[in-house]
């Protein structure tokens, strides 16, 4: 399990769309950032994001339990607009069945990605 949840970080570099379909149910659900959605093709579109490009992501921990896998991760942008490279990390739980991802849940550091691009101010903490 743990490497369909590996094959789908890596769509993020990649870009390939058949391979998210090998790994990814069509009718997935998705809980994070205070909503949830169903649909592969909000994947999608996270895949085909404008502005930054996935060149690296880097999985520090992962474990599985269960029909469940667990990673915590940096994913390694390039702001296209700057080509500055920025990272941000996240945390997600995958429920697999039938060898595909069929829900997650995660947040990721959007506050720690807008710091690297200027959006907030650098000194401001929570």
């Amino acid at each position: 399990m743990d490497e369909i949840v590996r094959r789908y970080l890596q769509v993020f570099v990649s870009g390939d769309l058949d391979e998210l379909a090998a790994v990814v149910a069509d009718d997935v659900v998705i809980h994070g950032a205070g909503t949830q959605v169903q649909g592969r093709h909000h994947v999608e579109g996270a895949v085909r994001q404008v502005g930054l490009t996935c060149t690296h992501m880097e999985v520090h921990e992962l474990f599985t339990a269960g029909d469940r896998v667990v990673v915590y991760f940096t994913q390694h942008l390039r702001h296209d607009a700057t080509g500055r490279d920025v990272t941000i990390s996240g945390l997600k739980m995958y429920r697999l069945s039938g060898g595909l991802i069929t829900e997650f849940w995660g947040e990721t550091d959007l506050y720690g990605l807008m710091r690297q691009l200027g959006r907030v101010p650098a000194d401001v903490t929570l």
